[in-house]
């Protein structure tokens, strides 16, 4: 009964949360130079005479009224807190809003051509990298201050040092041919082939397993560290308990009481990546998608930011902060399923 009251506040809370998160940044990018008004500005100076100069230089040249007809075309005419309410009901937090940078498309239009490529990307490096550093962590463990443990703490933490952008670039020049004599195993960029709709279906999904290996395999690098640690380090953690001492005590073999006893203890706080899934696999990786230029929902969200796209910018940060906010409920439901001793009165 305490869980379930416990899940429904959380649920409930999610509400005045989000409100928060996309009303502070409403707030902000209304305070950042260059937005719609001042880019219209500069197009209209740029379409008269050719002028290449800043906004302020060009917005000289423009008369009062036509500064207030595009703000009123972009809503800025409009007290601050009308314009956001409008933006959280009437536009449907953004999603209904029509693209700035692309004519005739809205925020979710744009969104959900997107989305499919950062579904199948971010839901892939989510599960490998968990299918590889779980196991990795253990073996640490049961294999502490050993050759093994000495060996894989090197690679893990060489990879973890280089920077992702860098360690992709590196991966490009290497296997994807942009350097004579070295292979040509994989494509540079992209998601499918220019002719992935004459392929059958088992070319398609080699095709696109060839474009996403290098994407995936530093997604996977970017985190290895970081849970291949914590995974080793929970399960020392559990072997060193006064239980496990018990259990050995009874004659239980090390392996049966790891494998029984301790591991299930030491996945809690493995949990708690478990509800990134929902916001990582929406949003992607911006820092990936744009070195091997996959059109995903990280590189949209960048080209948003540059291109002051506020509506498509605002749409993704609202959608991945209220999957954020599930996601962590996600991560307690994961504790309770993991630790049924877990309970949530208040104190």
């Amino acid at each position: 009964m305490e869980r379930a009251d416990y899940f429904i506040r959380r649920f409930l809370l999610v509400i005045p949360t989000f409100i928060g998160i996309t009303f502070t940044c409403f707030l902000l990018i209304q305070f950042v130079p260059g937005g719609p008004v001042e880019q219209a500005m500069l197009r209209m100076k740029g379409g008269v005479d050719g002028a290449q100069g800043s906004v302020a230089a060009n917005a000289a040249s423009i008369s009062e009224e036509q500064r207030k007809e595009i703000e009123a075309h972009f809503g800025f005419d409009q007290p601050f807190f009308k314009r956001y309410m409008n933006w959280l009901i009437r536009d449907r937090i953004g999603l209904s809003m029509e693209s700035y940078s692309f004519p005739n498309k809205n925020a979710w239009q744009l969104i959900s051509e997107r989305f499919p490529v950062s579904l199948i990307f971010g839901v892939t490096g989510f599960f490998l990298t968990y299918l590889v550093c779980i196991p990795l962590g253990i073996m640490k463990a049961l294999h502490h201050n050993k050759s093994f443990d000495m060996v894989s703490s090197v690679v893990v933490f060489a990879g973890y040092a280089m920077p992702v952008f860098a360690f992709g670039m590196v991966l490009k020049m290497v296997l994807c041919g942009t350097v004579d004599g070295l292979f040509d195993v994989f494509p540079m960029a992209g998601f499918t082939s220019d002719h992935f709709d004459t392929l059958s279906l088992p070319m398609k999904i080699k095709d696109i397993f060839m474009h996403m290996f290098l994407p995936v395999v530093c997604y996977m690098v970017g985190h290895f560290a970081v849970l291949t640690l914590l995974m080793k380090n929970s399960l020392l953690e559990q072997i060193s308990r006064d239980y496990m001492r018990c259990v050995l005590a009874k004659g239980a073999g090390f392996s049966r009481a790891v494998w029984l006893h301790a591991l299930r203890n030491s996945l809690i706080p493995i949990a708690t990546g478990f509800g990134s899934v929902l916001s990582m696999m929406f949003a992607g990786s911006v820092i990936i998608e744009q070195v091997f230029e996959i059109p995903g929902m990280g590189r949209l969200s960048l080209e948003a930011i540059v291109g002051r796209d506020y509506p498509v910018f605002m749409g993704i940060l609202s959608l991945t902060s209220l999957l954020g906010l599930l996601g962590n409920i996600l991560s307690d439901f994961c504790y309770v399923i993991i630790d049924p001793r877990i309970n949530f009165k208040k104190s």
